[in-house]
């Protein structure tokens, strides 16, 4: 397989081992919207394949997802066969055993020169417990693991949220937070660049340009959060030997139906604020003919 080459200008690889998880977060943003995602997923030997493929800057992470990453059977496999060249992000709610991923799993790999860990614990308090989250984030720290707990910032939790900052940061793991996104109480939260493009009350056609490799469980690659949720056709499959990135304004229909992800305002990977995962021209304008 020749190898896919990224455009030096892109700025995230999601890698969605399973959409499957653990927990079912009311305010989750997986279901924003219509949830259709593919169910069928990769092994592990053909996700190391079609990931290894992938030519990328050296600061450029693949950054393992879900769902949750570690419930595919074999999340440890992948980890320890993805080429030396290519850095590791992990997204997870550690819901796993640390024990068997310290002693399976060298903190060398998980650790790159980055101003955020390399695994970020989603800190659910709506389904997940403050002490269980800091006592097994501490035990991988003084292991030896880039690791840091990231919560989202849901109005209705802000108490907790507060005294879970107080707490990690007293036991010297790093700790941020993160714009909710999505509604609550009938008003929909987000800073958001594009006017109207997640109200879910009409259509419209505009053009649009991604900055962020998106990859299904199944391998396919889609153009934004949207279009893999919501299971519209995919661009292509990391496993297809022809599959090549191409970077240009495509035409899109659903412009009114877009996920949150995909349009808000946030910080790309030098950490400046201003960025949206996918460049939308309201014209409608194309590049790809």
């Amino acid at each position: 397989m020749r190898k896919i080459t990224l455009p030096p200008d892109y700025n995230y690889i999601g890698v969605f081992l399973t959409l499957d998880c653990n927990y079912r977060c009311g305010y989750c943003l997986n279901r924003f919207g219509e949830y259709r995602a593919p169910r069928a997923g990769l092994s592990g030997e053909e996700w190391v394949r079609g990931l290894n493929r992938l030519k990328a800057r050296v600061d450029l992470p693949v950054t393992l997802q879900g769902g949750e990453p570690s419930l595919h059977k074999e999340f440890i496999y992948i980890i320890n066969n993805l080429k030396p060249d290519l850095p590791i992000d992990i997204l997870t709610n550690l819901q796993f055993d640390p024990e068997e991923f310290m002693g399976k799993v060298d903190p060398a790999r998980l650790r790159r020169d980055a101003p955020y860990a390399s695994i970020r614990v989603s800190f659910h308090p709506e389904v997940m417990d403050l002490g269980e989250t800091l006592e097994k984030s501490l035990r991988l720290l003084r292991a030896g693991f880039s690791i840091g707990i990231w919560v989202v910032e849901h109005p209705r939790y802000r108490e907790i949220i507060r005294r879970a900052r107080e707490m990690a940061l007293g036991m010297g793991i790093n700790f941020r937070s993160k714009e909710f996104l999505g509604y609550y109480q009938e008003r929909l939260y987000g800073t958001y660049k594009y006017n109207d493009a997640c109200e879910r009350r009409s259509a419209r056609r505009v053009s649009c340009r991604t900055t962020e490799l998106i990859i299904a469980p199944n391998g396919g690659v889609y153009r934004c959060h949207s279009d893999m949720y919501e299971d519209r056709p995919c661009a292509g499959n990391i496993l297809e030997d022809n599959f090549e990135i191409i970077d240009v304004y495509r035409r899109c229909e659903n412009f009114g139906y877009c996920h949150p992800c995909d349009v808000k305002i946030k910080t790309n990977r030098f950490q400046e604020s201003g960025h949206t995962s996918v460049a939308i021209n309201l014209g409608g304008e194309t590049s790809d003919g």
